[in-house]
């Protein structure tokens, strides 16, 4: 009796020799799919995408979760904005995507849902609202298109978040550059999208507008069941916004993983020079009105960071730049330094000419140190090392 055979490999095999097929098309080597392609993974945002262009190749294998912000980092001219405009469907890149367990594109079964199904909402650098239309016109619009009993987001709550009430009566020529983009980012949501894609929606703004809208991102993350793809080049967007971290690197993936995780492995880039930082996830523990400091509980501690309003139970993402962590054999109580925390080496790195980037452990939670090579010389630093980390709470972002 003939075994019948298992149609999940049957479908993994068929994939391959269609997308082998498209390389070849394409004059470049065949990719290599995935072996869990079949895998029950309905919370997952998972894609096998290639794209082979003058000049440029983008070679996408993603599987990142289907909940909060995954941010995929790189330069300029890695592949960034094309992965976004391949899983928005508009940009065709042969392969196949799954969304949260729906299948947008399966190429070997000829499966291509266009992008108006797909009910993804983009938000690109340059806010583009319709100019003819108040704030509360552009929200409108995106309202009424959405389909009955496919509504997933309330849109009073939109406005609560993104505090658009006061701007509901305005034309878009009397925004600010960060107003605009709280709007653009008020009209995805409006439209109930299954997916979320913000392409570097704040390096458009200055400083000061990006302090604004930073916030609002911050509260999409803690209160919409959205999943959002955040395209960025700056860390510390990143390290506040992200649980989930993509290194693009040449239109290829360098590392996937949890962002407090890739922050700080000292054989990736983003841990190393001048803006190399750790991302901690703290619990406020309490809150001294008079002198405006929080003490925080983190998986190594606790932390003490100035704060003019905290309250007891809430969560915050806190960043730990390396430049402002010292190193030292023996606690010493006499500073000015808020912050002494036992930890132990764990590796170090060549970082710029003259400095050491060092790895550490503090009870499970990893931070970086840069020092000079004198220092780290001086004190003999090596892994297992037992150290004191030195942090000023001024210094905790």
């Amino acid at each position: 009796m003939r075994s019948q055979r298992d149609p999940a490999k049957a479908h993994v095999a068929q994939r391959r020799d269609v997308e082998a097929k498209t390389q070849r098309k394409l004059g470049e080597p065949a990719v290599e799919l995935r072996s869990d392609v079949g895998a029950d993974d309905a919370d997952a945002i998972e894609a096998r995408l290639a794209l082979a262009q003058p000049g440029f190749r983008l070679d996408l294998d993603l599987n990142v979760p289907g909940r909060g912000f995954t941010a995929l980092f790189g330069p300029s001219g890695v592949g960034k904005t094309s992965c976004l405009r391949a899983i928005a469907g508009l940009l065709h890149a042969p392969g196949w995507l799954r969304v949260r367990g729906e299948v947008w594109q399966d190429d070997a079964r000829r499966v291509f849902v266009p992008p108006h199904r797909r009910a993804v909402g983009m938000v690109f650098q340059q806010a583009s609202l319709f100019p003819h239309l108040s704030v509360r016109g552009n929200l409108e619009y995106a309202r009424r298109r959405v389909p009955r009993g496919q509504v997933r987001v309330d849109f009073d709550h939109v406005l609560a978040l993104l505090g658009l009430a006061p701007l509901l009566e305005r034309m878009p020529e009397h925004l600010s550059g960060g107003e605009r983009q709280r709007v653009a980012i008020g009209r995805a949501l409006a439209a109930s999208p299954r997916l979320l894609l913000l392409d570097e929606p704040l390096a458009s703004l200055d400083l000061r507008r990006r302090a604004e809208l930073l916030p609002c991102l911050q509260a999409m993350q803690a209160e919409l069941d959205i999943p959002v793809l955040y395209v960025s080049h700056a860390p510390e967007e990143v390290a506040r916004l992200a649980s989930h971290l993509v290194i693009l690197e040449a239109g290829v993936v360098r590392a996937s993983g949890a962002t407090a995780d890739l922050l700080t492995r000292l054989d990736l880039p983003l841990a190393h020079g001048d803006t190399a930082q750790a991302a901690l996830a703290v619990t406020v523990l309490a809150h001294d009105p008079l002198d405006l400091i929080a003490r925080v509980r983190f998986e190594g501690g606790e932390l003490l960071l100035p704060s003019a309003a905290a309250a007891p139970g809430e969560a915050r993402v806190v960043r730990i730049l390396a430049r402002d962590v010292s190193l030292t054999l023996s606690r010493h109580g006499d500073s000015s330094i808020l912050n002494i925390l036992p930890v132990s080496v764990l590796a170090l790195a060549d970082d710029t000419p003259g400095h050491v980037m060092v790895r550490l452990d503090a009870g499970g939670s990893a931070l970086l140190a840069r020092v000079t090579r004198r220092s780290a010389d001086a004190l003999a630093l090596r892994p297992g090392l037992a150290v004191h980390a030195q942090i000023k709470g001024a210094a905790i972002g």
